[in-house]
């Protein structure tokens, strides 16, 4: 185990730490790549640490609870089971953590108040250690399907959905103000934007979370989000190098491969990556994938040392932070065990390890190696200076606190609010429109059923879909039900579906990743069957509208959040026009070699 003292037993006011770190910043804002000054003084501070010290800023770790020092009794038991410690305080302290990572299911993100409170009190258990450095907090907050804090935050589309955009000027804007309002709550480095290019319609975990299949739009988006981020003070992070858009397994799960090869990874994986550094991305993210084309030696690209120091260092020019993805994934677990992932991770070019799923072994393997001679100190302080530099571009050197107070005019304004409206009436997309059925009116259909798929809300939403869809119809001028079917409704549940169709007007049913043996084929061809007219919203993925051929009206959201969900509404009531344009081909069903709807293809009224 680490040593668990301080050194410092007396908190210092925020005052005496400024006046401590103020020697040591004052000429950190050195613009653009030259380092020089800063880095002189970067380097004696980093000589000043204790090896423990130098190992803990490598480390990135969840921590459970929404109070640093008063956590619930479930989380300080969650603590003490994987880390020996009570509260988020202390585990910042036994580790000399660099960063912390925010989870919804880690409780750490309850309200943005809440989360600014504990952003203070995580950074005054870290600036309460000798060497008195901030923390860099950090989270998932991609928007559409992948967030960690939700309402009463701005929620707005994801990636494929502005991809169906296509607007450069909304993606920016996504980035300025979601880095704006996490900012404000002491989160100053998100793991976004994705910067994988979805070519694989059947790919588990990236999909939606991909601006598209072009390579060349994918970069101008990953671009324009990163100027956003980066501007509102937050460290923007593209992932996951060296692309993760082109395989059938997920790598939390399983250990995927790539089987580009390297004229293709050049051509497709590789130009939002490029567009990334080009733009000044301050970090990247690895992927558990492997690419034999990039590295045959069967490891993972977060150890593969070709990977990340040949080509993303050496070849590709980025001298920003490296982060692993999580460690606690199976991808990165397959090969080797969970004592010599951090090692090889460094090894490979790694500045960050992200989230190890046993911290005090990942911790403890990283100090024998140094102390064994597997590892130099000095490879350590490599990354703890990039880590630094980090740290004092955003200003956390020089002011690492929040503004609690302020809070609730920064997070969720009602100007943030209406600009993630607008941006998602630009992205819905109209597949299907035989017969001009869309728009609806309340005139000629007034009572609306609406049914369908009601997958777990994300990013803490309102949800569930129908509700909010049916919300949203009511709000415009029908009166529309919702009956949840689910996303694989059994027989009694379908029954129930085509009686109640029987009272409505016109049917709005919601479909969520429709595959060939899916029961939502049955629901939607026995709606269709009732004769009465039937539109069908695609929450997720696009290529549902291959399986249902016989809908007339198909609109396409990318993700079943509030204000994807609610903008399909005021598409359906022709209260907005549809605008978006497909970021991805749709294949046929029953011959994928064949394009149903091209890349581009999106109609409107």
């Amino acid at each position: 185990m680490p040593d668990t003292s301080t050194g410092n037993t007396a908190k210092p006011s925020r005052r005496t730490v400024l006046a401590a770190t103020a020697g040591v910043t004052a000429a950190l804002a050195v613009p653009g790549p030259a380092h020089a000054h800063s880095d002189r003084r970067l380097r004696r501070l980093i000589s000043r640490m204790t090896l423990e010290e130098k190992v803990g800023q490598l480390f990135v770790s969840r921590a459970y609870g929404h109070s640093a020092t008063a956590p619930d009794q479930a989380d300080i038991d969650a603590n003490l089971r994987e880390f020996g410690v009570r509260t988020p305080a202390e585990l910042v302290a036994r580790y000399r953590l660099g960063g912390v990572i925010y989870f919804a299911w880690a409780h750490n993100t309850r309200d943005p108040r809440q989360i600014a409170a504990l952003s203070n009190g995580l950074q005054q258990a870290s600036l309460d250690l000798p060497h008195r450095l901030p923390l860099l907090i950090s989270t998932d907050q991609e928007h559409g399907i992948v967030a960690r804090i939700g309402k009463p935050a701005t929620l707005f589309p994801g990636a494929m959905a502005i991809g169906a955009g296509g607007s450069r000027t909304d993606a920016r804007a996504l980035g300025r103000i979601a880095g704006r309002e996490l900012r404000a709550m002491g989160v100053r480095q998100d793991y976004t934007p994705v910067a994988d290019v979805n070519v694989n319609p059947a790919n588990p975990v990236i999909g939606v979370r991909s601006f598209g299949a072009d390579p060349d739009a994918v970069a101008e988006l990953v671009a324009a989000e990163t100027a956003g981020y980066q501007r509102s003070g937050v460290a923007a992070t593209a992932k996951h190098f060296p692309g993760h858009g082109d395989t059938e397994t997920d790598s939390h799960y399983g250990f995927p491969v790539i089987k580009h090869t390297r004229a293709q990874w050049e051509a497709l994986d590789a130009p939002p990556f490029r567009a990334a550094i080009e733009a000044g991305i301050d970090s990247i993210m690895t992927a558990h994938i492997l690419v034999p084309a990039l590295d045959d030696s069967g490891d993972p690209a977060t150890l593969s040392r070709p990977i990340l120091t040949g080509i993303l260092r050496e070849q590709l020019g980025f001298d920003g932070v490296v982060v692993t993805d999580a460690l606690d994934m199976a991808g990165v677990r397959q090969k080797y065990g969970d004592e010599r992932v951090p090692v090889l991770a460094l090894k490979a070019g790694v500045d960050q390890l992200l989230n190890a799923p046993k911290l005090d072994l990942a911790w403890n393997a990283v100090l024998k190696a140094v102390q064994g001679g597997e590892l130099t100190e000095e490879r350590l302080e490599e990354s703890i200076l990039r880590v630094l530099r980090l740290k004092a571009k955003l200003g956390l050197l020089d002011d690492p606190w929040t503004d609690e107070d302020a809070v609730d005019d920064k997070v969720g304004t009602a100007a943030h609010l209406a600009t993630a409206d607008r941006i998602a009436e630009r992205t819905t997309t109209l597949l299907v429109n035989e017969g001009g059925l869309l728009p609806l009116a309340p005139d000629d259909t007034p009572r609306l059923l609406v049914v369908g798929a009601d997958p777990a809300s994300p990013s803490g939403t309102t949800g569930p879909p129908t509700g909010v869809l049916a919300r949203a119809l009511t709000e415009l001028g029908f009166t529309a039900t919702a009956l949840s079917t689910g996303t694989a409704p059994s027989a009694t549940v379908i029954e129930r579906a085509v009686a109640a169709a029987a009272e409505a007007d016109a049917v709005v049913v919601a479909t969520y990743n429709v595959t060939a043996t899916s029961s939502q084929r049955t629901l939607v061809e026995r709606l269709l069957a009732t004769g009465r007219p039937v539109v069908a919203v695609a929450v997720r993925n696009p290529y549902d509208a291959a399986r249902l051929p016989g809908v007339r009206a198909y609109l396409a959201t990318y993700s079943w959040t509030d204000v994807e969900v609610r903008a399909a509404a005021r598409v359906i009531a022709g209260e907005a026009e549809p605008r978006g344009k497909l970021p991805v081909p749709v294949q046929r069903a029953d011959d994928p070699t064949q394009v149903l709807y091209p890349l581009g293809h999106g109609l409107t009224y």
